[in-house]
């Protein structure tokens, strides 16, 4: 099994987004600045190998704030974004918080408060009980927000025909699929009003574009990310309706399938937003005990984009 030849076509951009390197480092210099246990509400970002990082250094990962039994510690939310009440939570229980919500999540949250001010019914396409959209959700009172997940539910969807109403989305979807449910909505609701700039995030855009451009040359791809990664989902949905259709995510538990690669010529590898470069390295060299490898890295374009973390860390 060896010396089979195997050529990998290596997406780029791929991995890290500037809105996970800001919350992973808000994490690091909050720890460094208050000293552990710092507590995080929620993976702070969807990725088993960053989160495991993060407890050695001294994070705490919890769900909900009532369980942090200290609350004189900080506390951290994810990258995600939350609902409004929960630092209006924290405030009432007087802990220190910083927020890492993606600097573009927090976009779409103003956008909705903008649009329910202007007196606009939103509507938003996301995936239901994901975080992003339970923290989209809570940024306003209760029905001010209906959820559509896929075109038949877009098909399905009433609302009085007087309200106005607009719509935003989750920033991690695939850009066809939404497309597609846009369509839909614009169809029965000729006036729907758009958001300014596209809510799906430059990095999910680039990552599915780059797949797009070399799935249908493979005969295998890879995703390396994790189960519960929105964005990493998708890159794999993109492979497959790309020309890929054996295309597989590799997650913390996932056995490498070399039997199958041992049937392949070609294989695309790309990472989720949330997945660190070493995970995708580790993939590659546990290819290169099997195979004899050439790897053409193919990247469609350069991302340069940078977020800052909050001053109060600096």
């Amino acid at each position: 099994m060896k010396n089979k030849e195997l050529k990998i076509l290596l997406s780029a951009p791929r991995g890290f987004c500037a809105g996970v390197e800001r919350a992973i480092e808000i994490v690091e210099k909050s720890i460094q600045k208050y000293g552990a246990p710092v507590y995080v509400r929620h993976e702070i970002v969807h990725n088993k190998h960053v989160v495991d990082n993060l407890k050695n250094k001294g994070a705490v990962f919890v769900e909900e704030l009532e369980e942090i039994e200290d609350k004189s510690r900080p506390v951290i939310f994810s990258a995600h974004g939350v609902p409004k009440k929960i630092p209006e939570d924290a405030s009432n229980y007087e802990m220190t918080y910083v927020d890492a919500t993606c600097p573009l999540v927090s976009k779409v949250h103003r956008e909705a408060e903008n649009l329910h001010k202007a007196g606009y019914h939103i509507i938003l396409i996301g995936h239901k009980n994901h975080p992003e959209v339970i923290g989209t959700m809570g940024q306003l009172q209760k029905g001010s927000i209906d959820l559509i997940q896929n075109e038949k539910e877009a098909q399905n969807y009433t609302i009085n025909q007087d309200k106005k109403i607009a719509y935003i989305t989750q920033t991690t979807l695939s850009v066809d699929d939404t497309k597609e449910i846009i369509n839909v909505l614009k169809k029965k609701f000729p006036n729907l009003k758009e958001p300014m700039k596209e809510d799906i995030c430059y990095a999910t855009t680039n990552r599915q574009m780059a797949v797009k451009e070399i799935a249908k040359n493979c005969d295998m791809f890879f995703v390396i990310g994790s189960r519960n990664s929105s964005n990493s989902v998708r890159l794999v949905e993109v492979a497959k309706k790309s020309g890929c259709e054996n295309a597989q995510l590799i997650h913390s538990e996932s056995k490498i399938p070399f039997e199958q690669i041992q049937n392949c010529h070609t294989i695309g590898i790309s990472s989720g937003a949330s997945a660190p470069e070493v995970l995708v390295e580790n993939f590659i060299n546990e290819l290169k005990d099997k195979f004899s490898i050439t790897i053409d890295e193919i990247e469609i374009i350069k991302e340069n984009v940078v977020f800052k973390v909050p001053n109060k860390l600096n």
